[in-house]
């Protein structure tokens, strides 16, 4: 094991009931740009390649947007720097108060930057908003197990849910599913333009919008009403600036025309900067997964394929899980930032299994004869092609190297023929969920500390990838996981689960990796927001 390899390991292990995902997404900007300077109070620029799909919380599910959104909205929970407990932030109580009733008393004189008063009613507009709208692209099937919202009075909500003793509750109201927003502003029925967002200014965390130019510049200004467990900035104002070329992201953190540099740099160019004396690497818990998504209606031999046959479109994602070369991919694309994943829940986690490893390939090495005779038992003769779809950009540059390799080995194996095409983030969030892709890329990026959050967002009917996977008997078992408080029992139905999806292969689990942050020398607080939350905070960053 590398030096590197024995750093990423205790950063996954650190991860424990959790793990940290760098704040994701893409931008199209590229150059420089300089933050404003000075000593104590001033204001900091981060810098990213991610882009924002929309502020809009019902309209989106990806680390990109919520960057933003973690910066804007209030939650009613959230989670102090440093730690992954949901804890009250512009709630001052929030508990159980039966099995199926989960009940938040709201501080009292709450308000939005435009001077509209906060109050249970807009907390129940924002979170049945987000279950009517269930936008493809937003975060609807988090709040599966919530039956309905009452607001009982103007500062006490209450959450009645289908399942008793929902043990991840408390950190979907602090994930993307959480933002509570100005009812007075949004639509209820429809998802509302980023341009007429800033405008309105329903804003009431820690900072508001001054100007917004989408996926080239950000500005945010302290809100000095925020009365939220975050506290005030430690910075008088935050940028966050959008790169189109990491090559550009990292001339400017080496340069000093920007204080921290986000997602995502290459790994070469993260060994690179750690020689560099003007700036230091920052490393979390990691909790970031990348995978193959499966359309099992437009995938070969799927549902809606003319010559449509599910034991031949299994063979052919069982001959895929046998073929790929997960550590040549780590280690040559990755330079050992990320580590093989053999299980949709990274290692790390409760409960994490690594089922890949015994079901395919040779001990999670590739197995060409495995492939051939999985091949042979469905009577596939002759190459299949694959139709295979990444992105060149929210998911980093090197995602080219990446799926070119695996181009390179399923060609190699005689077995495939590879169709790889890339589409660019914004249209490509899009189009996954209108079938346009039979197979594709995906990364994941945890929304709170639970195994449950690589589980039920992929696996349960109406999940987000809206692949038309559907088996009654893995979405039970998680429904069981959920709700179960005797932790060893909890821990085996998470691995039955998990031995169930791998049987299945929806998803193809590739790569783990960890978080990384690389900020000027003089930058503070960047250590504090590397915690297994999964929110990069700037709010805790000076210099």
């Amino acid at each position: 094991m590398t030096k590197s390899n024995k750093a990423l390991h205790g950063a996954i292990a650190l991860a424990g009931i959790s793990a940290l995902a760098l704040t994701a997404c893409t931008g199209p900007s590229g150059g420089g740009g300089s933050s404003t300077g000075g000593t104590g109070g001033n204001t900091i620029t981060l810098g990213t390649t991610d882009k924002v799909v929309t502020l809009d919380p019902a309209g989106s599910y990806d680390a990109g947007s919520f960057l933003v959104m973690n910066q804007v909205y209030p939650f009613l929970l959230n989670a102090k720097p440093g730690s992954a407990d949901a804890s009250p932030d512009i709630a001052e109580s929030a508990s159980f108060t039966a099995p199926t009733e989960y009940t938040v008393k709201l501080k009292p004189g709450l308000k939005f930057a435009n001077g509209h008063a906060l109050t249970s009613s807009d907390v129940k507009f924002s979170i049945d908003r987000v279950v009517k709208i269930a936008d493809p692209n937003g975060p609807a099937s988090l709040l599966s197990n919530l039956e309905s919202v009452e607001a009982t009075d103007d500062t006490t909500v209450v959450f009645k849910l289908k399942a008793a003793n929902d043990q991840v509750f408390p950190g979907v109201l602090a994930s993307n599913s959480g933002p509570i927003i100005d009812e007075e502003v949004f639509p209820a029925d429809k998802v509302m333009g980023d341009d007429d967002i800033v405008k309105a200014k329903p804003f009431a965390g820690p900072y508001s919008i001054d100007s917004y130019k989408k996926n080239e510049l950000i500005s945010l200004s302290v809100n000095s009403d925020y009365q939220g467990l975050l506290g005030k900035p430690a910075n008088d104002g935050a940028n966050i600036k959008y790169y189109a070329d990491a090559n550009n992201l990292k001339l400017d953190i080496q340069e000093g025309n920007i204080d921290v540099a986000g997602r995502s740099l290459t790994a070469t160019d993260v060994a690179d900067l750690e020689g560099n004396s003007k700036v230091k690497v920052h490393k979390g818990p990691g909790g970031e997964l990348r995978y193959i998504v499966f359309n099992f209606d437009t995938m070969p031999f799927g549902a809606k394929a003319p010559d449509a046959d599910p034991a031949k479109s299994l063979a052919v994602r069982q001959a895929m899980a046998n073929i790929v070369d997960r550590d040549a991919i780590a280690n040559q694309v990755y330079k050992g930032t990320y580590l093989p994943a053999y299980s949709v829940v990274p290692e790390g986690f409760l409960g994490a299994t690594q089922p890949l490893k015994d079901l395919y390939g040779n001990g999670g090495k590739p197995d060409l004869e495995k492939a051939k005779k999985v091949f042979a038992d469905a009577g596939i003769s002759g190459p299949v092609n694959i139709k295979l779809q990444y992105n060149p950009d929210h998911y980093g540059s090197s995602s080219g190297d990446e799926y070119a390799m695996i181009k390179e080995q399923l060609e190699k194996s005689g077995l495939f023929t590879v169709d790889l095409q890339s589409t660019e983030w914004v249209t490509y969030s899009k189009d996954r969920t209108a079938d346009a892709y039979p197979v594709y890329q995906l990364g994941w990026f945890p929304d709170y500390s639970d195994p449950d959050n690589y589980l039920t967002p992929f696996f349960v009917p109406g999940n987000f990838l809206k692949n038309h996977y559907d088996n009654p008997e893995v979405a039970s078992l998680i429904q069981k996981q959920l709700t179960t408080v005797d932790k060893d029992e909890r821990v085996k139905l998470l691995g039955e689960a998990q031995e169930a999806v791998a049987k299945d292969l929806s998803t193809l689990p590739l790569l783990q990796g960890a978080q990384v942050l690389v900020a000027g020398a003089d930058v503070k607080g960047v250590e504090t927001t590397l915690d297994a939350s999964f929110k990069t905070r700037l709010g805790v960053i000076s210099k």
